[in-house]
């Protein structure tokens, strides 16, 4: 059996703080030999930033009474010797609730009030404003004050109808998703709208997040969870249960919520849990081996998924198991079949994209450095040439080529001119861009469909205007990809006309390829799309869900939208960063090569002594250019350390 979740998770973690190091101490080296311009800075930064701050969402989804937070506890939480997430009978986790760690902010439990749905901020916008969350101190060394602290997400309060209609959770053509009124009238809603938990726990701290989604409600009522969090996920673990199936709830979560396309099926996990509850006595274990796999069967086939991606767990026997360190027990309750499924899934994925942007970026560093090295070098052999020209001449033959030397500097500097000419066209294209890309256009396009979503009662035509709005949104990306084509066909011909006049060596890099922002923007219209249907025409006629709907949706274009304007902004860095480059190499000629004249002109000795330092320089060249690929393999070739053998006591206090 492969490694666990939590074991792989663990070297990846050591992977990634290993190519930290590394890649802080190619900076250092290469600010030190002067090698670092504004694009080499910019790929360092963002390579540095994606490894250190790569986080893996997880995200466990679930009807009420699945066990979902028990399965939590089992995977992640059992070093404690004891339950963390509350994992009793009946409804438990009552609303969203995060898991993470961000060094920045108390070890905490932060809650938000149920109260704040009757405004239109979307959940990312209540994270901005700490305030008005309730803050409860969390003690890591202490597990039993953090389980009872914790117990605070399953809180719930009784208000009137009225008030559970305005909160959302009260639909009165929809009788079948509502709570129900007590002998008063009132009914039970949870007392939190999203839970955060910040801890230091070893994964946690390595940037896992694990996503607690409860009931078809709380995910139904939050657009933000559908269009943002949930797609955002690296993997989403469905919990079914084992005795009952896919029941009509469940199937609404799947079909609405987390149906994914073909190729992202590996990252649906299904998981038929308390199969303890069927391990009957009257019964061989054969025999209900034999119901288990025809349930598992059933599922897979109403869920429309391969049968290999439902698991068969007992979470609660896994828990006690790991507690209880009984291996028969664990391997009997299937949860290390889950976890390898999951390391496989979701680790093994995850690294193999990161480690692929890793290695396109570490190559991109080189061949941005190996460039500005080998201006150097043909500065080098130049002056050589230049140098060896001079052996046995006469004083009016260096006069001469010293008046050379000025007359090429002059002419070098009148062309900057024409440089900075293009250099003004090719910012104004990229602000066209920008603007295009920026929150006021995306506002702006997305105007007709925030009026059409806020009409009063059910909004008729919203469908065809919504496909209108991404049919616009879709051609300004179109846009921004012609024009980084038309900027790279005039880039080019600058490029092409400076390497004919003054020998560079400048390349345009190639036009950033925008085709997975179009593809990421027609997942989010397709995941939207299921709020416009019949079944959510009533939910649609509440202003405030509406109001929700268009701010979680517009908050997620802009994300998508600023990802696009960073990958062109990128992409003319890096080309501006060659022609700045040699620009700069070639002034600096200039000056040695002055220098040099001079300095062979007042003393007989300077000619021996200016062609000894260039060989020298020649050498050093060599050397750090040799060094230079030492280091970017020495990256690429980071190796992934073992885990490191932490409880989570230990670790985190």
């Amino acid at each position: 059996m492969g490694p666990s979740f939590n074991e792989q998770f663990d070297q990846h973690g050591a992977w990634r703080r290993a190519f930290a190091l590394q890649l802080k101490q190619l900076a250092d080296w290469m600010a030190s030999h002067s090698l670092m311009d504004a694009a080499v800075g910019e790929k360092l930064q963002r390579l540095e930033g994606q490894v250190r701050s790569d986080k893996v969402m997880v995200a466990f989804v679930a009807e009420f009474s699945r066990g979902k937070s028990e399965l939590i506890n089992a995977i992640f939480f059992a070093d404690y010797g004891r339950r963390i997430m509350p994992a009793s009978a009946g409804r438990t986790t009552m609303c969203p609730t995060e898991l993470g760690y961000d060094p920045g902010v108390p070890v905490s439990l932060r809650l938000l009030p149920i109260d704040t749905r009757l405004q239109v901020q979307g959940l990312a916008e209540w994270r901005l404003k700490p305030e008005r969350w309730v803050q409860i101190p969390l003690d890591v060394n202490d597990a039993g004050q953090m389980a009872r602290s914790l117990e605070k997400v399953a809180e719930v309060r009784r208000v009137s109808l009225d008030e559970a209609r305005a909160l959302g959770f009260w639909h009165d053509d929809l009788p079948e998703e509502n709570p129900v009124p007590d002998a008063s009238g009132l009914v039970e809603v949870p007392m939190w709208r999203h839970a955060l938990i910040n801890i230091p726990h070893p994964l946690l701290k390595q940037g896992l997040v694990i996503l607690d989604t409860p009931g078809l409600n709380a995910v139904g009522a939050e657009p933000e969870l559908t269009i943002n969090l949930i797609p955002q996920a690296h993997a989403v673990v469905f919990i079914l249960g084992a005795d009952t199936g896919v029941t009509r709830s469940d199937l609404s979560i799947w079909r609405e919520h987390l149906a994914a396309p073909s190729e992202n099926a590996d990252a649906r996990l299904v998981v038929l849990n308390k199969i303890d509850t069927l391990w009957d006595t009257l019964n061989s274990p054969e025999q209900v081996q034999e119901q288990l796999e025809r349930q598992r069967l059933t599922s897979a086939e109403m869920l429309g998924i391969s049968q290999e991606h439902v698991m068969l767990v007992s979470a609660q026997k896994g828990l006690i198991a790991k507690i209880q360190c009984d291996d028969l027990l664990l391997e009997r309750s299937g949860l290390p079949l889950l976890e390898e499924a999951l390391a496989q899934g979701v680790m093994g994925k995850r690294q193999s994209i990161l480690r692929s942007a890793v290695a396109a970026g570490i190559a991109g560093l080189r061949s941005e450095t190996s460039r500005v090295i080998n201006i150097r070098r043909r500065d080098l052999d130049d002056q050589m040439l230049e140098l060896r020209s001079l052996r046995g001449k006469n004083a009016s033959v260096i006069d001469s080529m010293r008046t050379r030397i000025e007359q090429e500097q002059r002419e070098f500097e009148m062309s900057t001119a024409k440089i900075q000419a293009v250099r003004a066209v090719h910012l104004k294209l990229l602000r066209d861009i920008f603007h295009e890309l920026g929150a006021r256009s995306l506002k702006a396009e997305l105007a007709l469909l925030t009026d059409a979503l806020q009409q009063k009662g059910l909004k008729l035509g919203v469908r065809k205007i919504y496909a209108e709005t991404f049919q616009r949104l879709q051609a300004i990306v179109d846009k921004a990809q012609s024009s980084g084509t038309e900027i790279h066909a005039m880039l080019g011909g600058t490029f092409r006309q400076l390497n004919t006049d003054f020998g560079f060596s400048l390349q345009v890099p190639p036009t950033p390829q925008l085709e997975p922002f179009l593809q990421e923007i027609a997942q989010i219209e397709q995941r939207h799309l299921q709020y416009l249907g019949v079944g959510n025409a009533l939910k649609l006629a509440q202003p405030e869900f509406a109001q929700r709907l268009v701010r979680a949706l517009g908050m997620r274009l802009r994300t998508v939208f600023e990802s696009v304007a960073n990958d062109l902004e990128l992409w003319s860095k890096s080309a501006t960063a060659q022609l700045d480059a040699q620009l700069r190499e070639r002034k600096r000629s200039f000056a040695r090569r002055i220098e040099a004249v001079d300095r062979i002109q007042h003393a007989a000795s300077g000619l021996v002594e200016r062609i000894a330092e260039i060989e020298m320089a020649e050498q050093e060249l060599g050397q750090m250019e040799a060094r230079l690929n030492e280091m970017t393999e020495q990256l690429a070739a980071v190796p992934r350390a073992e885990p490191p053998q932490v409880s989570p006591q230990t670790a985190l206090a």
